[in-house]
């Protein structure tokens, strides 16, 4: 059944930290009225939220990074990933984050589709890009040490999720979608997704070296 969004009436910003709070007045299709909160990036002119990134260095095999994650309090295996800066787009922020956290880039990047932490308050998306034919290649980033790589095979994901340090929600489903995309073929893609990666791959096409 498809619904007819609810009415925006009124939008109100609080400041919450990091984060800017609004507050929707909202009114349904049956004429309910409630409000609303919903979570922001402070900045307004930071880029369009995150890339999580699956590397494959050949084709069963994943780069993971291990990195000091403060909210546990404990070192984490999980995917490359970062913000994406001003000025942009989402194969740019993969490529950057790729050679600043795992010390490679990609001749190969592709958008396959976008993942929200919690869509019922929080705007914030990210952006799941899968990079192929990789080659050394180091930027110097904002990690206050050397991440360490850590390869691992496809066929293993079954033993990776029943790591105590391997929890993030991210980066369980973007295996897993990518490993599913991989093994069944390039599906039809959003066409959106394949004028932004088209536009962006030509920024980034001369990047990397030649084979």
């Amino acid at each position: 059944m498809t619904r007819r969004l609810p009415i925006i009436h009124g939008v109100t910003e609080h400041d919450a930290g990091p984060y800017r709070m609004e507050t929707l007045d909202l009114e349904f299709s049956n004429g309910e009225r409630r409000r609303y909160e919903r979570l922001h990036g402070r900045n307004r002119g930071a880029g369009p939220g995150a890339v999580v990134v699956v590397p494959m260095l050949d084709d069963e095999t994943v780069l993971l990074v291990r990195e000091y994650a403060a909210g546990v309090h404990r070192y984490e295996l999980g995917l490359v990933k970062g913000r994406i800066d001003a000025g942009e787009n989402a194969i740019e922020a993969a490529d950057r984050e790729l050679k600043e956290e795992a010390g490679y880039g990609a001749r190969s990047l592709t958008v396959l589709r976008t993942l929200t932490l919690a869509p019922t308050y929080m705007s914030h998306q990210a952006h799941l890009v899968l990079a192929r034919d990789l080659y050394p290649q180091r930027l110097v980033g904002d990690e206050p040490e050397e991440l360490e790589v850590v390869p691992w095979k496809l066929d293993a994901l079954h033993e990776l999720i029943l790591r105590e340090d391997f929890s993030e929600g991210r980066s369980i489903a973007a295996l897993f979608i990518a490993r599913e995309w991989l093994r069944n073929g390039e599906p039809a893609p959003h066409p959106q997704v394949t004028a932004d990666a088209a536009v962006a791959s030509e920024a980034v096409a001369p990047a990397g070296p030649t084979p």
